[in-house]
Protein backbone atom coordinates (compact mmCIF):
# COMPACT_ATOMS: atom_id res chain seq x y z
CA UNK A 1 0.00 0.00 0.00
CA UNK A 2 1.43 3.13 -1.47
CA UNK A 3 -0.63 5.61 1.62
CA UNK A 4 -0.17 9.45 1.08
CA UNK A 5 2.86 9.32 -1.26
CA UNK A 6 2.58 12.73 -3.15
CA UNK A 7 3.24 12.79 -6.49
CA UNK A 8 3.41 15.78 -9.31
CA UNK A 9 2.57 15.00 -12.92
CA UNK A 10 3.26 17.62 -15.41
CA UNK A 11 1.37 17.74 -18.52
CA UNK A 12 -2.43 16.73 -19.42
CA UNK A 13 -2.00 15.15 -22.68
CA UNK A 14 -2.63 11.41 -22.47
CA UNK A 15 0.50 10.33 -20.10
CA UNK A 16 -0.73 12.68 -17.38
CA UNK A 17 -4.03 11.78 -16.77
CA UNK A 18 -2.85 7.90 -17.52
CA UNK A 19 -0.17 8.26 -15.20
CA UNK A 20 -2.28 9.70 -12.89
CA UNK A 21 -5.30 7.33 -13.08
CA UNK A 22 -2.96 4.88 -12.14
CA UNK A 23 -1.02 6.03 -9.49
CA UNK A 24 -4.61 6.94 -7.49
CA UNK A 25 -5.33 3.56 -8.23
CA UNK A 26 -1.84 3.12 -6.29
CA UNK A 27 -3.18 5.26 -3.61
CA UNK A 28 -1.51 7.75 -4.69
CA UNK A 29 -2.18 11.75 -4.35
CA UNK A 30 -1.54 13.30 -7.53
CA UNK A 31 -1.39 16.56 -8.70
CA UNK A 32 -1.54 17.12 -12.00
CA UNK A 33 -0.26 20.62 -13.89
CA UNK A 34 -1.03 21.66 -17.36
CA UNK A 35 0.87 24.95 -18.83
CA UNK A 36 -1.87 25.66 -20.96
CA UNK A 37 -5.14 26.57 -19.89
CA UNK A 38 -7.38 23.48 -20.54
CA UNK A 39 -7.20 20.12 -21.96
CA UNK A 40 -6.38 20.49 -25.61
CA UNK A 41 -8.70 20.21 -28.34
CA UNK A 42 -8.22 18.73 -31.66
CA UNK A 43 -4.82 16.98 -32.65
CA UNK A 44 -3.91 14.24 -35.19
CA UNK A 45 -5.34 11.01 -34.67
CA UNK A 46 -3.56 8.36 -32.81
CA UNK A 47 -3.80 4.15 -33.07
CA UNK A 48 -4.00 1.97 -29.81
CA UNK A 49 -1.86 -0.65 -30.39
CA UNK A 50 -0.94 -4.16 -28.48
CA UNK A 51 1.01 -3.08 -24.97
CA UNK A 52 -1.82 -0.12 -25.05
CA UNK A 53 -4.83 -2.05 -25.94
CA UNK A 54 -4.31 -4.21 -22.92
CA UNK A 55 -3.28 -0.73 -20.61
CA UNK A 56 -7.09 0.20 -22.41
CA UNK A 57 -8.64 -2.67 -21.53
CA UNK A 58 -7.36 -2.71 -17.66
CA UNK A 59 -9.12 0.06 -17.45
CA UNK A 60 -12.70 -0.20 -16.89
CA UNK A 61 -15.16 1.68 -19.17
CA UNK A 62 -12.18 3.10 -20.86
CA UNK A 63 -12.75 0.76 -24.53
CA UNK A 64 -16.57 1.73 -24.54
CA UNK A 65 -15.52 5.08 -24.67
CA UNK A 66 -12.56 5.09 -27.47
CA UNK A 67 -15.18 2.84 -29.70
CA UNK A 68 -17.64 5.59 -28.96
CA UNK A 69 -15.41 8.51 -30.31
CA UNK A 70 -13.83 6.89 -33.22
CA UNK A 71 -12.15 9.06 -36.22
CA UNK A 72 -14.23 6.66 -38.80
CA UNK A 73 -12.34 6.09 -40.74
CA UNK A 74 -12.32 2.29 -42.09
CA UNK A 75 -9.35 2.46 -44.50
CA UNK A 76 -6.73 4.25 -46.28
CA UNK A 77 -5.98 4.94 -49.96
CA UNK A 78 -3.17 6.83 -52.20
CA UNK A 79 -4.80 9.40 -54.69
CA UNK A 80 -3.40 10.95 -57.88
CA UNK A 81 -3.50 14.74 -58.94
CA UNK A 82 -7.36 14.30 -59.59
CA UNK A 83 -8.23 12.48 -56.24
CA UNK A 84 -8.40 9.07 -58.43
CA UNK A 85 -7.30 6.74 -55.78
CA UNK A 86 -5.04 4.28 -56.80
CA UNK A 87 -6.19 1.68 -54.61
CA UNK A 88 -7.17 1.12 -50.68
CA UNK A 89 -6.59 -0.87 -47.74
CA UNK A 90 -9.04 -1.75 -45.10
CA UNK A 91 -8.58 -2.41 -41.95
CA UNK A 92 -8.97 -6.13 -40.72
CA UNK A 93 -12.42 -5.66 -39.04
CA UNK A 94 -11.02 -8.00 -36.20
CA UNK A 95 -10.32 -5.67 -32.90
CA UNK A 96 -8.13 -8.11 -31.97
CA UNK A 97 -5.72 -7.94 -35.10
CA UNK A 98 -4.50 -4.61 -35.59
CA UNK A 99 -2.94 -4.08 -39.27
CA UNK A 100 -2.14 -0.97 -41.15
CA UNK A 101 -5.39 0.65 -40.51
CA UNK A 102 -5.47 0.68 -36.37
CA UNK A 103 -9.16 -0.64 -35.30
CA UNK A 104 -8.60 1.65 -32.09
CA UNK A 105 -7.68 5.19 -34.13
CA UNK A 106 -9.10 8.07 -32.35
CA UNK A 107 -8.10 12.23 -32.26
CA UNK A 108 -5.37 12.91 -29.53
CA UNK A 109 -7.64 15.53 -28.45
CA UNK A 110 -10.70 13.07 -27.72
CA UNK A 111 -8.38 10.47 -26.10
CA UNK A 112 -7.05 13.01 -23.49
CA UNK A 113 -10.44 14.03 -23.01
CA UNK A 114 -11.43 10.37 -22.11
CA UNK A 115 -8.24 9.51 -20.30
CA UNK A 116 -8.76 13.28 -17.52
CA UNK A 117 -12.88 12.39 -17.47
CA UNK A 118 -11.62 8.79 -15.94
CA UNK A 119 -9.68 10.28 -13.30
CA UNK A 120 -12.20 12.52 -12.24
CA UNK A 121 -13.58 9.84 -10.37
CA UNK A 122 -10.78 10.07 -7.89
CA UNK A 123 -10.40 12.29 -5.22
CA UNK A 124 -6.79 11.77 -4.58
CA UNK A 125 -5.90 13.74 -8.37
CA UNK A 126 -6.83 17.21 -8.80
CA UNK A 127 -5.73 19.61 -11.45
CA UNK A 128 -4.13 23.29 -11.72
CA UNK A 129 -4.28 24.08 -15.23
CA UNK A 130 -2.68 27.54 -16.56
CA UNK A 131 0.53 26.16 -14.46
CA UNK A 132 4.56 25.39 -15.27
CA UNK A 133 7.01 24.40 -13.11
CA UNK A 134 10.67 26.53 -12.75
CA UNK A 135 12.47 24.45 -10.68
CA UNK A 136 12.75 21.47 -8.82
CA UNK A 137 14.68 21.07 -5.81
CA UNK A 138 15.94 17.77 -4.54
CA UNK A 139 18.10 17.87 -0.82
CA UNK A 140 18.72 13.91 -1.15
CA UNK A 141 17.67 11.07 -3.68
CA UNK A 142 15.52 9.18 -1.10
CA UNK A 143 14.11 12.58 0.10
CA UNK A 144 11.28 14.93 -0.97
CA UNK A 145 11.05 17.29 -4.12
CA UNK A 146 10.45 20.97 -3.64
CA UNK A 147 8.77 22.17 -6.90
CA UNK A 148 8.80 26.09 -7.52
CA UNK A 149 5.77 27.38 -9.76
CA UNK A 150 5.57 29.89 -12.78
CA UNK A 151 2.76 31.64 -11.77
CA UNK A 152 4.17 32.38 -7.95
CA UNK A 153 2.26 30.17 -6.33
CA UNK A 154 3.23 29.10 -3.22
CA UNK A 155 5.99 25.98 -3.49
CA UNK A 156 4.81 22.65 -2.68
CA UNK A 157 6.95 19.37 -1.89
CA UNK A 158 6.21 16.20 -3.56
CA UNK A 159 7.28 12.57 -2.94
CA UNK A 160 7.69 11.99 -7.17
CA UNK A 161 7.55 14.53 -9.90
CA UNK A 162 6.76 12.96 -13.24
CA UNK A 163 7.08 14.63 -16.54
CA UNK A 164 4.98 13.90 -19.06
CA UNK A 165 4.35 16.89 -21.06
CA UNK A 166 5.76 15.82 -24.32
CA UNK A 167 9.19 15.06 -26.40
CA UNK A 168 10.28 18.79 -26.19
CA UNK A 169 9.46 18.62 -22.19
CA UNK A 170 10.78 21.92 -20.28
CA UNK A 171 10.01 19.56 -17.41
CA UNK A 172 12.79 17.21 -18.40
CA UNK A 173 15.43 19.60 -19.21
CA UNK A 174 14.57 21.08 -15.63
CA UNK A 175 14.63 17.98 -13.68
CA UNK A 176 17.76 16.02 -15.59
CA UNK A 177 19.48 19.90 -15.54
CA UNK A 178 19.92 19.67 -19.42
CA UNK A 179 19.16 21.60 -22.49
CA UNK A 180 15.17 21.05 -23.88
CA UNK A 181 16.86 19.74 -26.98
CA UNK A 182 19.22 17.84 -24.96
CA UNK A 183 18.56 13.97 -25.88
CA UNK A 184 16.08 14.56 -28.77
CA UNK A 185 16.93 12.81 -32.19
CA UNK A 186 15.31 14.68 -35.31
CA UNK A 187 13.86 12.33 -37.75
CA UNK A 188 14.04 15.67 -40.41
CA UNK A 189 10.13 15.30 -40.42
CA UNK A 190 7.58 17.66 -39.38
CA UNK A 191 3.52 17.42 -39.54
CA UNK A 192 0.71 19.94 -39.19
CA UNK A 193 -2.85 18.92 -37.94
CA UNK A 194 -6.07 20.62 -38.28
CA UNK A 195 -9.65 20.68 -39.08
CA UNK A 196 -11.23 21.66 -42.15
CA UNK A 197 -14.95 23.44 -42.75
CA UNK A 198 -15.14 21.15 -45.86
CA UNK A 199 -15.60 18.00 -46.01
CA UNK A 200 -13.36 17.18 -49.02
CA UNK A 201 -14.07 13.28 -49.15
CA UNK A 202 -17.79 13.99 -49.11
CA UNK A 203 -18.57 11.96 -46.08
CA UNK A 204 -16.53 8.87 -47.12
CA UNK A 205 -14.92 6.32 -44.16
CA UNK A 206 -11.43 6.23 -45.92
CA UNK A 207 -8.81 8.45 -45.36
CA UNK A 208 -6.98 9.56 -48.55
CA UNK A 209 -3.16 10.58 -49.00
CA UNK A 210 -0.93 12.06 -51.91
CA UNK A 211 2.23 12.67 -52.46
CA UNK A 212 4.07 15.72 -53.99
CA UNK A 213 8.14 15.94 -54.92
CA UNK A 214 9.95 16.98 -52.35
CA UNK A 215 9.05 15.12 -49.41
CA UNK A 216 5.52 16.70 -48.84
CA UNK A 217 2.73 13.84 -48.01
CA UNK A 218 -0.82 15.52 -47.40
CA UNK A 219 -4.05 13.69 -45.69
CA UNK A 220 -7.36 14.08 -45.58
CA UNK A 221 -10.74 12.82 -43.67
CA UNK A 222 -14.14 13.01 -42.82
CA UNK A 223 -15.45 14.03 -39.61
CA UNK A 224 -18.85 12.64 -38.32
CA UNK A 225 -19.68 15.72 -36.62
CA UNK A 226 -19.20 17.57 -40.17
CA UNK A 227 -16.37 19.10 -41.91
CA UNK A 228 -13.14 17.08 -42.32
CA UNK A 229 -9.28 17.18 -40.86
CA UNK A 230 -6.11 16.94 -42.72
CA UNK A 231 -2.10 16.49 -41.81
CA UNK A 232 0.37 18.43 -44.12
CA UNK A 233 3.63 16.06 -43.24
CA UNK A 234 7.35 17.22 -44.83
CA UNK A 235 10.78 15.06 -44.75
CA UNK A 236 13.56 16.42 -45.65
CA UNK A 237 12.62 20.42 -44.36
CA UNK A 238 13.26 20.00 -40.36
CA UNK A 239 15.79 22.31 -40.05
CA UNK A 240 13.60 25.41 -41.82
CA UNK A 241 10.75 24.23 -39.91
CA UNK A 242 12.66 24.50 -36.47
CA UNK A 243 13.34 27.93 -37.37
CA UNK A 244 10.13 28.76 -38.18
CA UNK A 245 8.97 27.63 -34.66
CA UNK A 246 11.55 29.27 -33.13
CA UNK A 247 9.80 32.88 -34.64
CA UNK A 248 6.11 31.50 -33.90
CA UNK A 249 5.44 31.44 -37.59
CA UNK A 250 4.71 27.16 -38.02
CA UNK A 251 1.62 28.33 -39.41
CA UNK A 252 2.83 30.62 -42.14
CA UNK A 253 5.55 28.10 -43.05
CA UNK A 254 3.75 25.61 -43.87
CA UNK A 255 1.62 27.03 -45.68
CA UNK A 256 4.12 28.77 -48.30
CA UNK A 257 5.55 25.08 -48.10
CA UNK A 258 2.24 22.99 -49.73
CA UNK A 259 0.92 26.45 -51.77
CA UNK A 260 0.73 24.50 -55.41
CA UNK A 261 1.99 21.08 -54.04
CA UNK A 262 -0.86 19.41 -55.83
CA UNK A 263 -4.12 17.73 -55.42
CA UNK A 264 -6.31 19.69 -52.97
CA UNK A 265 -3.04 21.36 -51.55
CA UNK A 266 -4.17 25.12 -51.77
CA UNK A 267 -7.99 24.43 -50.86
CA UNK A 268 -5.95 23.01 -47.15
CA UNK A 269 -3.51 26.44 -47.07
CA UNK A 270 -6.88 29.26 -47.28
CA UNK A 271 -8.24 26.22 -44.58
CA UNK A 272 -5.02 25.85 -42.27
CA UNK A 273 -4.61 29.48 -42.54
CA UNK A 274 -8.00 30.42 -40.12
CA UNK A 275 -8.24 26.76 -38.38
CA UNK A 276 -8.64 27.39 -35.14
CA UNK A 277 -6.79 23.90 -33.99
CA UNK A 278 -3.82 24.11 -36.12
CA UNK A 279 -1.08 22.40 -34.53
CA UNK A 280 2.44 21.61 -35.68
CA UNK A 281 5.33 20.31 -34.64
CA UNK A 282 8.93 18.05 -35.87
CA UNK A 283 8.80 14.71 -35.22
CA UNK A 284 11.88 13.13 -33.46
CA UNK A 285 12.65 10.66 -30.92
CA UNK A 286 13.62 11.37 -27.17
CA UNK A 287 16.75 8.81 -26.13
CA UNK A 288 17.73 9.48 -22.35
CA UNK A 289 20.37 7.57 -20.48
CA UNK A 290 18.49 7.03 -17.86
CA UNK A 291 14.59 7.13 -17.16
CA UNK A 292 14.80 8.95 -13.44
CA UNK A 293 17.06 11.11 -11.17
CA UNK A 294 16.35 10.58 -7.90
CA UNK A 295 12.78 11.33 -7.45
CA UNK A 296 12.23 12.42 -10.85
CA UNK A 297 11.01 10.51 -13.64
CA UNK A 298 9.85 10.60 -17.36
CA UNK A 299 7.08 9.14 -18.69
CA UNK A 300 5.77 9.01 -22.68
CA UNK A 301 7.00 11.11 -25.53
CA UNK A 302 8.86 13.29 -22.62
CA UNK A 303 11.43 10.12 -21.72
CA UNK A 304 10.82 7.92 -24.94
CA UNK A 305 9.44 9.50 -28.10
CA UNK A 306 9.03 6.98 -30.75
CA UNK A 307 8.80 9.32 -33.74
CA UNK A 308 7.29 8.45 -37.09
CA UNK A 309 6.88 4.49 -35.75
CA UNK A 310 3.38 4.82 -35.31
CA UNK A 311 3.52 3.19 -31.44
CA UNK A 312 3.58 6.72 -29.25
CA UNK A 313 0.34 6.10 -27.31
CA UNK A 314 0.58 2.66 -27.17
CA UNK A 315 3.79 2.88 -25.21
CA UNK A 316 2.82 6.10 -23.11
CA UNK A 317 0.22 4.42 -21.67
CA UNK A 318 2.35 1.53 -21.29
CA UNK A 319 4.41 3.61 -19.57
CA UNK A 320 1.80 4.85 -16.99
CA UNK A 321 0.81 1.41 -16.04
CA UNK A 322 3.78 0.08 -15.59
CA UNK A 323 5.46 3.49 -13.35
CA UNK A 324 2.47 3.31 -10.87
CA UNK A 325 2.06 -0.86 -11.24
CA UNK A 326 5.90 -0.87 -9.88
CA UNK A 327 5.18 1.90 -6.91
CA UNK A 328 2.01 -0.27 -5.83
CA UNK A 329 4.51 -3.17 -6.04
CA UNK A 330 7.29 -2.03 -3.85
CA UNK A 331 5.00 -0.89 -1.27
CA UNK A 332 6.19 2.45 -0.75
CA UNK A 333 9.91 2.15 -1.72
CA UNK A 334 9.69 4.41 -4.29
CA UNK A 335 13.84 4.23 -5.41
CA UNK A 336 13.19 0.45 -6.28
CA UNK A 337 9.97 0.92 -7.80
CA UNK A 338 11.91 3.74 -10.51
CA UNK A 339 14.63 0.70 -11.49
CA UNK A 340 11.82 -1.70 -11.68
CA UNK A 341 10.35 0.79 -14.15
CA UNK A 342 13.38 1.66 -16.22
CA UNK A 343 14.19 -2.05 -16.21
CA UNK A 344 10.60 -2.75 -17.39
CA UNK A 345 10.43 -0.06 -20.47
CA UNK A 346 14.10 -0.57 -21.56
CA UNK A 347 13.71 -3.63 -23.84
CA UNK A 348 10.03 -2.00 -24.94
CA UNK A 349 11.53 1.45 -25.56
CA UNK A 350 14.11 -0.21 -27.78
CA UNK A 351 12.04 -2.17 -29.69
CA UNK A 352 9.09 0.85 -30.19
CA UNK A 353 11.75 3.33 -31.55
CA UNK A 354 13.34 1.07 -34.42
CA UNK A 355 12.65 2.88 -38.01
CA UNK A 356 12.62 0.57 -40.64
CA UNK A 357 14.90 1.96 -43.57
CA UNK A 358 12.67 2.54 -46.23
CA UNK A 359 9.69 4.18 -44.19
CA UNK A 360 10.37 7.55 -45.11
CA UNK A 361 10.75 6.34 -48.50
CA UNK A 362 7.24 4.88 -48.62
CA UNK A 363 5.42 7.77 -46.16
CA UNK A 364 7.26 10.90 -48.13
CA UNK A 365 9.20 9.98 -51.36
CA UNK A 366 11.76 12.93 -52.14
CA UNK A 367 11.41 12.56 -55.95
CA UNK A 368 8.38 12.09 -58.74
CA UNK A 369 10.11 8.62 -59.86
CA UNK A 370 10.15 7.30 -56.63
CA UNK A 371 6.10 8.76 -56.11
CA UNK A 372 5.42 6.79 -59.11
CA UNK A 373 7.16 3.32 -57.90
CA UNK A 374 5.64 3.77 -54.32
CA UNK A 375 1.97 4.45 -55.83
CA UNK A 376 2.49 1.33 -58.25
CA UNK A 377 3.59 -1.11 -55.47
CA UNK A 378 0.24 0.54 -53.22
CA UNK A 379 -1.98 -0.78 -56.20
CA UNK A 380 -0.82 -3.75 -56.55
CA UNK A 381 -1.11 -4.80 -53.18
CA UNK A 382 -4.43 -2.86 -52.79
CA UNK A 383 -6.24 -4.69 -56.11
CA UNK A 384 -4.82 -7.81 -55.84
CA UNK A 385 -5.76 -9.02 -52.21
CA UNK A 386 -2.10 -9.17 -51.30
CA UNK A 387 -3.05 -6.43 -48.23
CA UNK A 388 -5.29 -8.97 -46.44
CA UNK A 389 -2.78 -11.89 -46.66
CA UNK A 390 0.01 -9.39 -45.49
CA UNK A 391 -1.75 -7.38 -42.94
CA UNK A 392 -2.56 -11.58 -41.14
CA UNK A 393 1.38 -12.23 -42.05
CA UNK A 394 2.29 -9.58 -40.35
CA UNK A 395 -0.08 -8.81 -37.76
CA UNK A 396 3.37 -8.77 -35.78
CA UNK A 397 4.55 -6.08 -37.15
CA UNK A 398 1.83 -3.53 -35.93
CA UNK A 399 1.24 -5.60 -31.86
CA UNK A 400 3.82 -5.72 -28.98
CA UNK A 401 1.56 -7.38 -26.25
CA UNK A 402 3.04 -10.74 -27.09
CA UNK A 403 6.34 -9.66 -27.41
CA UNK A 404 6.36 -7.47 -24.43
CA UNK A 405 3.52 -8.75 -21.89
CA UNK A 406 2.16 -6.38 -19.43
CA UNK A 407 2.96 -7.73 -15.51
CA UNK A 408 -0.37 -7.61 -13.68
CA UNK A 409 -0.58 -5.70 -10.46
CA UNK A 410 -2.75 -5.84 -7.40
CA UNK A 411 -5.04 -2.40 -8.01
CA UNK A 412 -6.64 -0.71 -5.04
Amino acid sequence: MVGRLRVLVVGASIAGPATAYWLARAGAEVTVIERFAGIRKGGQAVDIRGCGVTVMRRMPGMEELVRAKPTGEEGVGIVRNDGRPYGIIRATGNPDQQSLVSEFEIFRGDLSTILHDLTRRYQRISYIFDEEIVSINQQASEGPVQVDFASGRQSATFDLVVAADGATSRTRAIGLQCGVRDHIHPTNTWAAYFSTKKDYLGGSKVGLGYSAPGGRFTTAGSKSSGGGHAMMMSRGTAAAFRQAAEQGSEREFVAEHYVDAGWISNELVEELKTAEDFYASEIVQVKVPQLHKGRFVLVGDAGYAVGPTGFGTSIALAGAYILAGEIKKHAGDVDAALEAYEGQMRPLIREMQKIPPILGSIVAPQSAWVIWVRNCIFALVAWSGIAEYLQRFFAGAFEDSKEFPLPEYEWN
